[in-house]
């Protein structure tokens, strides 16, 4: 397990920048990543309680075992003293056995042990990893982020700028002034296409300071 958590770490330092060319979405290839790195956390921490209570268990069962063994060396003490010499011996026979059997528990106790402390450290590794890594993925993310900004600003930029967007402007404008002339255009033909009527009109309407000098001219006798 912890090899495939090391291949993961290694895939994302070392070959993270063309695996990201491939994937359609970056960001998202990183937090699968950290889910990855995070459930291959998760089964060896099960490892780690397992072993470390097997190795509770192999240690209750040796110390049990000694227990036994300075049990029956003391009964068979207390045979002898009773001049029971039988059964001293019995006592001796049965400890013996326990007294192997202690042995064998404590050498799988101590490798029990010593497997423990191993995944208790590599457990450790790991999670220091993770934290490397989460960092890491906070960094490439901003920049990934930055990145996608910089395109779609750099984008925008360029097709203002294109000969597209010049053209597409000049017509506009172009367009503008046509209708500008048109409704000077307009306003003139309005003017030239007044009836004589009109003009007539205007002729034989007198404002009232003509009116009035037209008085003045008679009270003078001009």
């Amino acid at each position: 397990m912890f090899k495939m958590f090391k291949r993961v770490k290694t895939i994302m330092s070392s070959e993270l920048n063309a695996l990201l060319d491939k994937a359609e979405d970056p960001v998202k290839m990183l937090d699968q990543f950290m889910r990855d790195m995070a459930e291959d956390i998760r089964e060896v921490e099960t490892a780690v309680a397992k072993q470390m209570a097997n190795e509770k268990m192999l240690y209750k069962k040796y110390t049990d075992a000694e227990k036994l063994v300075e049990k029956r060396e003391a009964q068979a003490v207390k045979a002898l003293e009773a001049g029971n010499e039988d059964l001293a011996r019995r006592a001796l026979e049965d400890k013996k056995l326990h007294d192997s059997q202690a042995q064998t528990l404590k050498e799988s106790w101590e490798r029990a042990k010593a497997d423990a402390a191993d995944l208790k450290a590599k457990l450790q590794d790991m999670k220091n990893e993770y934290q490397e890594m989460d960092l890491k993925r906070d960094s490439l993310k901003a920049r990934a982020e930055a990145a996608k900004t910089k395109t779609k600003i750099n984008r925008s930029m360029s097709a203002i700028g294109s000969d597209a967007s010049k053209q597409g402007f000049e017509r506009m404008e172009e367009k503008v002034l046509r209708y500008e002339a048109e409704a000077e255009t307009s306003e003139d033909l309005r003017s030239e296409n007044r009836s004589l009527d009109d003009e007539f009109e205007a002729l034989e309407t007198k404002s009232d300071v003509d009116l009035e000098l037209e008085e003045l001219k008679k009270k003078l006798g001009k």
